[in-house]
């Protein structure tokens, strides 16, 4: 494999495409994404600033839709720059909020940070959730069956043939069929919520020994900036291997890795990644943090207990201050969150994402409108 020019040219081009979204204001009755006008409380700043999780970007675009059908003349800029750029830019009070794929780390001290910058503690707020996708190019071989432990090998740089025999013992139907062409692992360069994520749940559920972070640590492969980019290298590469979210996949038209999972059955069957066994996986997390800080704990999706659930998933959080300084500033978060779980939730299952169960719509409600 060799990614070395491509891999600067997606990256040279995942930067020049940083999302910029703007709600511009509408009288109309429906918004961009087909979504019905809610009533909402709109007002306050006129033009919000926000940056940071690429894994949602395109769910942004749908929630902007939805605030500019509700809030004639509102505004918002969101950058797609990456989970880790989006905080740093958050606690330095560059924007108004954040999007990250983990939330804030007390142990990294952004918790204080974040408490320092915005004269009050802030919530992580988890508004879109997103299967990630263990995407490949391996032409002639459409469905492919992996275990979390094969997973973990992979991505560490255990297993670094097609044919390795932990992969032909879950592909029995096609052992034969399996290249011996040598794995290219893609990873993201950047530091990125979506790296964290499946490094954890490598940890938790593949025995992965590398540890987590928004830093990729497998030692292996080659890294390319933004899930754009990852997913853009396996359709042109063969013989590659990434993680990424579904919405990409989708849109590269990727295969996907079944997951074969232990969940609750003797006799366990792969996983595949579809909006059903993802909305399982979301319907059955947990929150661990406290009050209205909607922190998940992530065992309860990584390692699931209900069959049929897909295990890879991640919750982009929108991080906030719970009291802003600037009154109006809070109101305007509050108008373009609330479009956000509201009518910014039509059409995102097409987009590769779950759209909120009942339950986390209602706790996410409650936050929102705690906001001031």
């Amino acid at each position: 494999m060799n990614l070395k020019r491509s891999s600067a040219l997606l990256g040279v081009l995942a930067a020049a495409g940083a999302l910029t979204l703007s709600a511009c204001g509408s009288d109309n009755n429906s918004s961009a994404n087909g979504a019905a006008k809610i009533d909402v409380a709109c007002g306050g700043k006129s033009s919000l600033k926000a940056s940071g999780s690429t894994a949602q970007k395109n769910a942004m675009d749908r929630f902007v839709a939805a605030y500019q059908a509700n809030c004639s003349s509102a505004k918002l800029d969101y950058t797609g720059s990456g989970s880790g750029a989006g905080v740093n830019d958050f606690l330095g009070n560059q924007t108004d909020f954040a999007g990250s794929d983990s939330p804030l780390d007390p142990a990294k001290g952004e918790t204080d940070k974040a408490a320092a910058r915005c004269a009050s503690p802030a919530w992580n707020l988890p508004a879109v959730f997103g299967p990630i996708a263990v995407a490949y190019n391996i032409p002639g071989i459409d469905d492919l069956v992996l275990d979390p432990p094969t997973i973990a090998k992979i991505f560490s740089g255990d297993i670094t043939a097609w044919n390795d025999p932990a992969i032909k013992a879950l592909n029995s139907n096609k052992a034969d069929k399996l290249p011996s062409d040598k794995i290219g692992v893609i990873y993201r360069s950047d530091e990125s919520g979506t790296t964290d994520n499946f490094q954890k749940y490598l940890t938790a559920a593949g025995g992965y020994a590398k540890g987590a972070g928004k830093a990729f640590n497998g030692g292996v492969g080659e890294g390319v900036k933004g899930s754009d980019g990852t997913s853009a290298a396996v359709s042109t590469t063969k013989f590659t291997i990434t993680y990424t979210e579904w919405s990409f996949a989708k849109a590269q038209k990727l295969s996907t890795v079944r997951v074969l999972t232990t969940a609750t059955s003797n006799d366990p069957k792969p996983v595949d990644l579809t909006a059903e066994t993802a909305a399982k996986a979301v319907d059955a997390a947990k929150v661990k943090g406290e009050g209205n800080d909607l922190v998940l704990d992530n065992s309860s999706i990584y390692k699931p207990t209900t069959g049929g659930a897909y295990p890879i998933m991640l919750a982009t959080y929108e991080i906030v201050c719970s009291k802003y300084s600037d009154a109006d500033t809070a109101k305007a978060v509050k108008a373009f969150l609330t479009s956000a779980v509201g009518n910014g939730q039509t059409g995102l299952a097409d987009a590769g994402y779950v759209p909120l169960p009942d339950a986390f719509k209602t706790k996410l409600t409650t936050a929102i409108n705690a906001i001031q």
